[in-house]
């Protein structure tokens, strides 16, 4: 892991907490993930998981949709910034990426 991988850690973790400070406690599903663990997966090789710039939270007693639309409104308000966030059936994807990306991947 590289020094640039941890800093993004921190950099995450510190994004996470504003969150938490605001909904309560935050669950992480996935966070870094090793090229090879992000590959038996099927995630792409562009995952913002291998940089360490990404979680899948739950929030407690919030929907995954509930949790990304309180995300979007603390970007919002500049509370927090998050470049990515992806909508799942199970959890909430969050990265720190440097561009706007929005995704919903919901199953019905």
């Amino acid at each position: 892991m590289t020094r640039d991988v941890i800093e993004n850690m921190f950099n995450l973790s510190d994004k996470l907490q504003l969150i938490r400070d605001v909904y309560g406690a935050i669950h992480i599903n996935s966070a870094y993930r090793c090229k090879k663990h992000n590959s038996s997966i099927g995630s792409k090789d562009t995952s913002q998981h291998i940089l360490g710039k990404a979680a899948d939270i739950t929030i407690d007693n919030m929907s995954p949709s509930e949790v990304a639309d309180a995300v979007e409104k603390s970007i919002a308000k500049d509370e927090v910034v998050f470049g990515g966030l992806g909508r799942y059936n199970t959890f909430t994807h969050v990265d720190i990426r440097d561009n706007k990306a929005r995704w919903n991947n919901t199953k019905k």
